[in-house]
């Protein structure tokens, strides 16, 4: 008696390998995200100009973008390479403890960053030109 067992795509398994591989660099992201946090608080306590503060921000939000897509990589890498082919197995992937933890992870770090962009980057006004009469 054979048994049907579905294929993974090979187009599956090269992003799985992919997300593995940016998966790894998790920690590092979160370190420099800590580490530009730690910045823009300190830039924010003392007083400084807008300008100094907005890069401070931006430097926080681009951190906290690159730790984020690495926590996606690894949370897609840890529900198992058939669930990039099908919307189920992503659901029990999801429900396992792994799969919870990197997707409390990974909701923690996009609030964080959305935090961050409505709260933490200074608005710098623009220049205004005159106009020549």
């Amino acid at each position: 008696m054979a048994f049907f067992r579905p294929s993974v795509s090979r187009e599956a398994e090269v992003r799985y390998h992919a997300d593995q591989e940016v998966g790894k660099s998790f920690p590092e992201f979160l370190e420099k995200a800590r580490a530009a946090e730690a910045e823009l608080r300190r830039v924010q306590a003392t007083s400084t100009s807008a300008e100094e503060r907005r890069a401070a921000g931006r430097a926080f939000d681009a951190a906290l973008t690159e730790a984020l897509r690495a926590a996606e990589a690894r949370q897609r890498a840890t529900f198992g390479v058939k669930s990039y082919d099908d919307r189920i197995r992503r659901r029990k992937g999801r429900a396992t403890p792994k799969g919870a933890e990197w997707t409390a992870e990974v909701d923690r770090l996009r609030t964080l960053r959305e935090q961050n962009r409505l709260t933490g980057i200074a608005r710098v006004p623009r220049p205004v030109a005159l106009a020549a009469r």
